[in-house]
């Protein structure tokens, strides 16, 4: 490996599509990668295959919580998908992913983008968000809003 440290993936996980994102060697930048849809396959084998591809050293997943801090379906969701990705060992974090997708359109509006744009660029907010917050550049004031 070099000496650089490896990798962090970042996933928004979605009933259909999942976003994938994963940052460079240094942990600063996060990248979306393509969007894995949940009917051609099983999305802890997807996620095994990409740990090994990136030599992944930490899984995210965004943590879907309401407006006012509580679980909701999907966040249940995303808590099931965090327990079966351990089993990838790998260490994962659950990673408060509000309005991430309302983000993530917001930042496509008016682009022509397909169904999973969204979902990528909404992991890559969620990992971009964790690995600011892990390197310390964000503010307290961010990571409250976050």
């Amino acid at each position: 490996m070099s000496g650089e440290r490896r990798r962090v993936l970042g996933i928004d996980p979605g009933e259909r599509r999942v976003g994938i994102a994963v940052s460079d060697p240094l942990g600063i930048t996060a990248q979306g990668l393509a969007t894995f849809d949940r009917a051609r396959g099983d999305i802890v084998e997807h996620v095994r295959g990409l740990v090994r591809e990136y030599d992944v050293e930490r899984i995210v997943v965004g943590r879907p919580l309401s407006l006012a801090g509580g679980q909701t379906d999907s966040t249940r969701r995303a808590e099931e998908l965090a327990r079966a990705l351990a089993a990838l060992n790998v260490p994962v974090d659950l990673w408060d992913e509000r309005l991430s997708s309302v983000e993530a359109q917001r930042v496509l509006a008016g682009a022509r983008a397909g169904k999973g744009a969204v979902d990528r660029i909404a992991a890559v907010l969620i990992l971009q968000g964790y690995l600011d917050a892990r390197s310390g550049t964000r503010t307290p004031e961010e990571l409250d809003d976050a």
